[in-house]
């Protein structure tokens, strides 16, 4: 079923990968698999990170930062927009961290620059969506228009964890109610709080990360067809294609096949996939005139 609607998804854009350091992002599996025994089947140089996106009819991929420490977001955004410069695939998004003293200034730099919104991971940075120690730096996004992913649920290994959850992301979009956000992997495990969000506030946003894969049940405990078909209907603005690749261990294809199997209806397809993350992003849609299938 999944290469008989390859144009379903072609042209796609993946909202949420990852490029990063290899030793940085070697760091980072070696973490996840002491976490969770997960081994990762995936490259980490970045030609063959995007020679997998292109191979599967990516034509955009946003690639998402994160600082795990105060110091190093103004090295870590330099270093990606720097190769997204020479790269016609990656979408840059910056980071900052909450206890950076210039989070602002560190923000302004990378939108300057070409970073197209913030990327903030809420249990690894210890900081809630809101966290004041943030304002400056989402103030900054607003006067830009820039969007904010976050991994702000509590998947898959963050249930005890205070930074994240339905009532600390309900305060961010209280607090900042011009800033586009985006709750990554469908704000799993609070999902129906999290697609009630979307319902109710038009700057919210989900991603299929990790929680609509074919792998979900095995990896995280969640299955993904307890969303049903027609509330992917319903918010198909609202949610938006991502894998988390490369850092995901399974092969990519798996990441898309559940979503394709259920066969939504074009236009819904073409939102998931597509067109929301162009809203999201503010981007004009160029990509699907140019795609040749």
């Amino acid at each position: 079923m999944l290469d008989d609607r390859p144009n379903v998804f072609r042209p796609a854009i993946d909202a949420h990968t990852h490029l990063l350091p290899e030793r940085l992002l070697r760091a980072i599996r070696r973490s996840l698999s002491a976490e969770t025994g997960w081994e990762f089947p995936t490259p980490t140089a970045r030609t063959d990170i995007e020679a997998v996106l292109r191979s599967a009819g990516v034509e955009a991929a946003v690639a998402l930062p994160y600082a795990h420490e105060a110091g190093l977001a103004r090295e870590l955004n330099s270093w990606l927009l720097e190769r997204a410069a020479s790269s016609d695939l990656l979408i840059p998004f910056a980071t900052v961290h909450p206890d950076d003293e210039a989070g602002a200034t560190i923000a302004r730099e990378a939108f300057e620059a070409g970073a197209c919104g913030l990327k903030i991971h809420c249990p690894v940075q210890e900081c809630r969506p809101a966290d004041p120690r943030l304002e400056p730096a989402l103030e900054v996004a607003v006067d830009y228009g820039r969007p904010v992913t976050y991994h702000g649920g509590t998947a898959p290994m963050f249930e005890d964890s205070p930074y994240v959850g339905a009532a600390p992301f309900r305060d961010l979009l209280e607090s900042y109610p011009k800033l586009r956000v985006c709750c990554a992997h469908m704000g799993t495990y609070e999902v129906d709080r999290f697609l009630e969000f979307a319902r109710e506030y038009d700057t919210a946003y989900l991603d299929t990360t990790f929680a609509m894969s074919t792998a979900a049940p095995e990896t995280m405990g969640f299955e993904p067809s307890s969303i049903p078909d027609a509330t992917l209907i319903e918010l198909s603005d609202s949610i938006m294609y991502g894998s988390d690749f490369p850092n995901i261990p399974y092969p990519y294809r798996e990441e898309r096949a559940h979503l394709l199997e259920r066969e939504l209806p074009q236009e819904v397809a073409r939102d998931v996939f597509y067109r929301t993350a162009l809203e999201y992003l503010d981007l004009d849609d160029d990509l699907e005139s140019n795609s040749t299938g």
